[in-house]
């Protein structure tokens, strides 16, 4: 997805008045041809204290019964005001309270830099990180 969002967002980006719906419907758009193999995207997922950007359900076979892997997606973006250290806290903290309340398999939280003047290869990579309560989230960077 980093490779397809550096190839793809600057066209994308300038359509929308609401500037955080471009990284959330390009994020759609790619996962949808991924989910077309069996799985499901549920948007703007509720889960009791808040909504989680997208909740990815797939299903997997495992000793003739149906699990299904669940994969909480939380989108941020980091603006001017706000400052890296406190998206990425607010982030960590969300998606492992998200995680929590689904029963999610894996966390994922996508940093948006809509800061002036990185350069593509400042903005894209990805660490695993820690929340307070030990799970283990994926973060990357966009």
């Amino acid at each position: 997805f980093q490779q397809f969002f550096r190839e793809n967002s600057d066209s994308w980006l300038e359509q929308f008045q609401y500037k955080e719906a471009g990284p959330h419907l390009i994020l759609q758009a790619f996962l949808q041809r991924v989910i077309n193999g069996g799985g499901s995207i549920y948007r703007e997922y509720a889960l009791g204290r808040g909504r989680t950007d997208l909740l990815v359900v797939w299903p997997q076979v495992q000793q003739r019964r149906v699990r299904c892997q669940r994969i909480v997606l939380e989108l941020k973006l980091i603006h001017e005001k706000d400052g890296f250290d406190s998206t990425l806290q607010q982030g960590l903290q969300q998606t492992s309270a998200y995680m929590d309340s689904c029963k999610a398999t894996q966390g994922h939280l996508l940093l948006f830099d809509r800061r002036q003047g990185k350069s593509w290869d400042e903005r894209i990579w990805v660490k695993r990180q820690q929340a307070a309560n030990g799970q283990s989230i994926m973060v990357w960077g966009l």
